[in-house]
């Protein structure tokens, strides 16, 4: 067996807010088990500002990511794909190596309006709904391998 973590994709439409939220979040949450990247079928080509003042809030660095097309992971092993807008579910091809996929819509907190900070409490509502799923779903990845491990033993 590989002693190289399995990749998950974070996967949205375009690669600008909730795929990145979820890259940070899924990363915080289970990146000792797991190599997290995140792209997008028609990537905007930049990372929203506010997503990176919501996740900065939290104690989570994600200034240095960048918006990718998902044909990057292509040429890769991907165990596990996870899409959070319906577009990119819908365009999501299957990789190679993938054995498992998980859709999970999140309002697009791009399109809010408003003021900065009316805007910004929308960033934040939809980061903590991804909070708490991806951590849920990293909990349940751990236990399932803690699981597979006693067994093995």
């Amino acid at each position: 067996m590989s002693n190289e973590k399995p990749t998950i994709l974070v996967l949205c439409t375009g690669n600008s807010c909730r795929s990145h939220l979820g890259e940070g979040l899924l990363r915080a949450a289970a990146g000792d088990l797991f190599n997290v990247v995140s792209a997008g079928s028609k990537p905007a080509g930049y990372v929203h500002p506010l997503a990176i003042v919501a996740m900065k809030e939290i104690g989570i660095d994600i200034s240095g990511h960048r918006s990718k097309h998902m044909k990057e992971f292509m040429e890769q092993t991907v165990e596990t794909v996870i899409t959070v807008c319906g577009n990119a579910d819908q365009d999501c091809p299957i990789f190679p190596g993938q054995l498992n996929r998980h859709h999970w819509p999140f309002y697009d907190p791009a399109h809010a309006t408003g003021t900065d900070e009316e805007k910004l409490a929308v960033f934040r509502q939809v980061r903590n709904e991804i909070r708490r799923v991806f951590t849920a779903y990293a909990e349940g990845r751990r236990d399932q391998l803690k699981l597979a491990a006693k067994a093995g033993a």
